[in-house]
């Protein structure tokens, strides 16, 4: 069913929504934690939400056909190791990155390095909290390894759906290497497991540490880039977590594709 999604009706809907809103917004006062909060809810809630269930509905499918608990619980010790793993290769990545960038961009290093603006307002604040840690992450795989996933696995290859949308998932993020990578994972993980609910939790597991490090313990990991010094000085450690984590992610996809080959190219035949 999600191979018969449209991706241009997806941005058509976006686009359309946020216009209304742009227009909408000139005529009332509105400060920076609206503007913020308003786009996050188009994003992330309004312009999902409305799509998804007009091609559920039309197909005459629940969301429960692709989200389900059977067999969840089963994935759960994985799913944390992943997190664990996903988290020290996306910083390690991040910082062979930035330490790439040093010579020759260093205004884009200053941008990513860039402290990311929490709003001052509590209602606004918990918005955006529970946006990344938790609507955020459901409605990506949705769109990523749903809709993108499908509709290019139908229009190349299981790899070529992969890659494409995993490289369109990592692209929207500053972490363009290491969000590349979870998105093969996700996709990976959503076609052995044929439930949409085990990338989901993966992802709402990955962003509720990214944000609890952000505020519980920002100076966690000791060797997390923060700073432009950092870059330099955290040569070694990084190098190491990122020759470590790099194995290990490696394994993990051969790990994770291997019997999914022939499910999904039986299931892409289908499709044709």
């Amino acid at each position: 069913m999600f191979e018969e999604m449209k991706t241009r009706y997806f941005i058509g809907l976006l686009l359309l929504w946020l216009v209304s809103f742009g227009i909408v917004a000139i005529f009332f006062p509105y400060t920076d934690d609206f503007v913020e909060a308003g786009l996050t809810m188009i994003l992330y809630v309004a312009v999902p939400v409305l799509f998804f269930t007009y091609y559920f509905r039309k197909h005459g499918d629940s969301v429960r056909d692709v989200v389900f608990r059977q067999g969840a619980g089963s994935w759960l010790p994985s799913l944390i190791g992943l997190v664990v793993l996903s988290i020290a290769f996306s910083l390690s990545v991040f910082w062979l990155q930035l330490y790439a960038l040093m010579p020759i961009l260093p205004g884009l290093v200053d941008f990513f390095l860039e402290p990311i603006p929490f709003p001052e307002s509590p209602i606004y604040l918990v918005i955006t909290i529970i946006s990344i840690a938790v609507i955020g992450p459901i409605a990506e795989e949705f769109i990523f390894r749903g809709m993108l996933l499908h509709r290019m696995m139908k229009k190349t290859s299981m790899w070529g759906g992969i890659l494409i949308s995993s490289i369109l998932f990592g692209i929207l993020h500053a972490d363009i290497i290491g969000a590349t990578i979870f998105g093969i994972v996700t996709s990976l993980l959503y076609l052995k497991s044929g439930n949409l609910l085990i990338p989901i939790l993966l992802h709402i597991f990955n962003n509720s540490i990214a944000v609890i490090l952000s505020f519980v313990a920002p100076s966690w990991p000791t060797w997390a880039v923060a700073e432009k010094s950092d870059i330099y000085t955290y040569i070694l450690p990084n190098t190491i977590v990122l020759v470590i984590s790099s194995i290990l992610m490696i394994w993990v996809v051969v790990r994770l594709a291997k019997g999914v080959r022939l499910k999904s190219e039986e299931d892409i035949s289908e499709l044709v």
